[in-house]
């Protein structure tokens, strides 16, 4: 079993580093995403997010005009995916992107983040919680321990 991570002993600004962990997303029985080559970023009080190689997702994604900014990685880039098992359901800005991250960020150009569903996302072969809220787009694990950014009271953390 991996040793504990506790969100308060996360730096800020936030750290990104590669992560051998095994990453994969399914839906609907489909695997949408399989990779262990892809990075995280540990950020104090939040679970671990996690960006995946676009040449690890295997159905294609439409991108949204949503956008966001990010004061660590810069603009954000929303994408729309659809169903494997209904393809006229599209599921819409659950999936972000920066095409031009800040400098410190530049390894994460074009991957790919996900939010912890409405498919289910696994590391390691654990299935994930995502983050509280429906703002913040990490993937709790057994390991993840200490109180986490996102749900009700922690706006100002």
């Amino acid at each position: 079993m991996p040793p504990k991570l506790n969100v308060h002993n996360f730096p800020r600004p936030p750290l990104l580093e590669k992560t051998p962990r095994h990453l994969q997303i399914k839906w609907n029985g489909h695997l949408i995403a399989d990779t262990k080559d892809a990075y995280w970023v540990l950020e104090t009080t939040h679970p671990p997010t996690y960006y995946l190689p676009p040449s690890s997702i295997f159905f294609p994604l439409t991108r949204s005009s949503k956008t966001s900014y990010c004061e660590w990685k810069g603009a954000a880039t929303y994408w729309n995916i659809a169903n494997p098992s209904n393809p006229s359901e599209v599921i819409r800005n659950r999936v972000w992107s920066y095409a031009k991250p800040t400098k410190g960020h530049d390894a994460i150009k074009d991957y790919l983040s996900f939010y912890a569903g409405p498919w289910d996302c696994y590391v390691d072969g654990e299935k994930v919680d995502p983050q509280p809220g429906d703002f913040y787009g990490g993937w709790v694990t057994s390991d993840i321990e200490g109180p986490i950014k996102g749900g009700p009271g922690t706006f100002g953390w």
